[in-house]
């Protein structure tokens, strides 16, 4: 048995009858992948995800935390079902389905997770006929998003051949614990739990000296609190039903934007979802004052943990996310600062230390508050922790296959509750950014119009930044391939060909060096007849000229005298001094 995480434990005590809190995905698998087939790959491969075949045990009087453990009456066909899409087969049909099969709440009496075989996608575009989708879902207590990300690597391959994985163990799961049983596990833990908080403090204290975070935490600007966050229609009671879609973007689009603007990634979703809000409330006259915050959930994993665990390892921080702010440039500028304040914040603290407060927490009075706070309707009597949450997992920048199908896209789904009636998770594969809002059918039912806003507020953003891009290049000055002043080597070059005795012979060969901000070299050589000019460097010249770009186009244009530019060091001679006499003869001809 494995007593589940505090933090894991949240997700069950704000499970309500109006808040399912698994998450899920919609995949969509190109081909004519039949149902057995897929069935076949879930089941050799379940032995590689162990919470897919253990359930929860809850502890009598809800003393502790409950426990996971193996289901002796585990049957793979009670968590895997076979649908085809009503007709035509569209996106419109999908999303719809998607969005009843996520309403409905997981059986607590098995394993928590289901998948969903979709079959006749004939009618999507850039989706060949015939394809079909998987609508999965697994309860927030047993995955976080990047273990969920983990999963995905585990049901797909990278190549069209299937990998090879071990074979799996002797699955002999024991009966399940009756209640003595689970009493007399949880008494040692019971005992424990009062030391668990002054742990807590006295590990972040030595964190605290041993770092210098206090020192840190003078320097850093306080993030945004909750509770601070406007009132909005988002952040009411929620409805049963729920709404989701998707809005697909290019992930070079959003490479590109970031690039430019010199911000991150997820700033550049974070200004994208903050213009679909603000166009989608000022529609209806419900913008606050206020900026709009966001909860931005962030990974605690190591990279072993991403690998081995499963579970929620997940801290937080709130983004305020410019919604009073029009122009979509000064919006982002404005949502990276507030990013980097967050991010410098939980530097300080840990995020990893904030995350582990959640352990501290009694299960039974927490569990007992939570269904409290959602009968009563208490969210309605206090300002807005936050008031929508946008989640950001990366995925594989390459394609995966499942049985030599390719996947063409995959898109996120997660839960809501009452007073925080919106979550966009943002999700990249291949080339392409899903960007996927949950709802219900009372705090937005009109979801598809944000998920339309969402595409066009991508479009605006890229818009503004084009133009801020083609300022800088009009301001900025074109790079340079020669210095300037090889206009005046080219004219000497022409004068000496049409006079060539305006010099006598032998009056000197000479090597310019032009510095500056690109530097040059040209030979001028009088002691040939005719005389030969051309760029170069060359060895023992008789005499070295060394001077700025600038300031030989001003002794060429009249505005600097030579004998003047000499004195005050801005003109360099080594060599025989009596033959640059004679240069002094051409550019005297050459103004005339």
């Amino acid at each position: 048995m494995e007593s589940i995480s505090g933090m894991d434990a949240t997700f069950l005590y704000t499970e309500t009858p109006t808040s399912p809190m698994h998450v899920g995905s919609v995949a969509i698998i190109e081909g004519d992948l039949d149902f057995e087939t897929f069935r076949e790959r879930i089941a050799s491969r379940i032995h590689l995800i162990p919470k897919l075949r253990k359930r929860l045990v809850y502890v009598p009087l809800s003393i502790d935390y409950p426990y996971w453990v193996d289901d002796p009456n585990f049957d793979l066909d009670m968590h895997l079902q076979h649908i085809a899409l009503p007709k035509p087969g569209g996106w419109n049909e999908l999303r719809k389905t998607a969005s009843m099969i996520f309403s409905n709440h997981l059986d607590h009496n098995r394993p928590l997770w289901s998948f969903t075989f979709v079959e006749g996608l004939d009618n999507i575009p850039q989706i060949p006929k015939g394809s079909v989708a998987v609508i999965s879902k697994i309860h927030h207590v047993a995955i976080d998003g990047v273990a969920g990300a983990g999963i995905l690597s585990l049901l797909f391959d990278p190549t069209p051949t299937p990998s090879k994985v071990p074979p799996p163990k002797p699955f002999n799961p024991k009966p399940l614990p009756n209640e003595l049983a689970m009493m007399l596990k949880s008494t040692l833990s019971f005992a424990q739990n009062p030391l668990k908080f002054p742990k807590l403090i006295s590990e972040a204290l030595t964190v605290t000296f041993k770092t210098g975070m206090m020192s840190k935490l003078r320097k850093a600007e306080m993030p945004t609190a909750p509770f601070t966050a406007p009132h909005t229609p988002l952040n009411g009671i929620i409805a049963a039903r729920r709404k989701w879609n998707t809005a697909i973007l290019s992930f070079d689009r959003i490479k590109a934007l970031k690039d430019i603007m010199g911000t991150t990634i997820n700033d550049i979703m974070l200004a994208i979802c903050a213009g679909a809000l603000r166009r989608y409330l000022l529609e209806k006259n419900k913008l606050p004052q206020k900026p709009l915050v966001a909860m931005v959930p962030i990974s605690t994993r190591t990279k072993k943990e991403e690998a081995e665990k499963g579970g929620n390892q997940i801290s937080s921080m709130l983004i305020q996310l410019a919604t009073n702010i029009e122009d979509p440039i000064e919006r982002l500028e404005t949502i990276h600062e507030n990013t980097i304040r967050g991010k410098t914040y939980h530097g300080a603290i840990g995020a990893k230390t904030l995350a582990q407060m959640a352990e501290s927490v009694p299960f039974g009075i927490a569990n007992q508050a939570a269904r409290l706070y959602s009968r009563f309707h208490l969210s309605e009597l206090h300002a807005p922790i936050f008031n929508v949450t946008i989640t950001n997992v990366p995925g594989p920048q390459f394609p995966l296959y499942l049985n030599g199908h390719k996947l063409l896209h995959i898109s996120g789904m997660a839960p809501i509750i009452d007073g925080m009636g919106l979550i966009i998770t943002i999700f990249s594969y291949n080339g392409s950014v899903m960007v996927s809002p949950t709802s219900d059918v009372k705090s937005m039912p009109d979801l598809d119009t944000f998920t339309r806003y969402l595409r066009e507020s991508a479009n605006e953003l890229e818009a503004a930044v084009k133009k801020v891009k083609e300022a800088k290049k009009r301001t900025e000055k074109p790079l340079k391939t020669h210095p300037d002043s090889d206009v005046i080597f080219e004219q000497i070059k022409t004068f000496l060909k049409k006079n060539p005795d305006a010099v006598k012979p032998g009056s000197g060969d000479f090597l310019f060096h032009i510095t500056g901000d690109v530097e040059g070299f040209w030979r001028v050589n009088l002691n040939k007849t005719p005389p030969v000019v051309r760029r170069g460097k060359f060895k023992n010249p008789d005499t070295t000229v060394t001077i700025k770009d600038e300031h030989l186009m001003r002794i060429a244009e009249g505005t600097l005298n030579v004998q003047m530019a000499f004195i005050q060091g801005r003109l360099k001679i080594e060599g025989d001094m009596t033959k640059a006499m004679a240069l002094g003869a051409i550019f005297g001809k050459l103004k005339k």
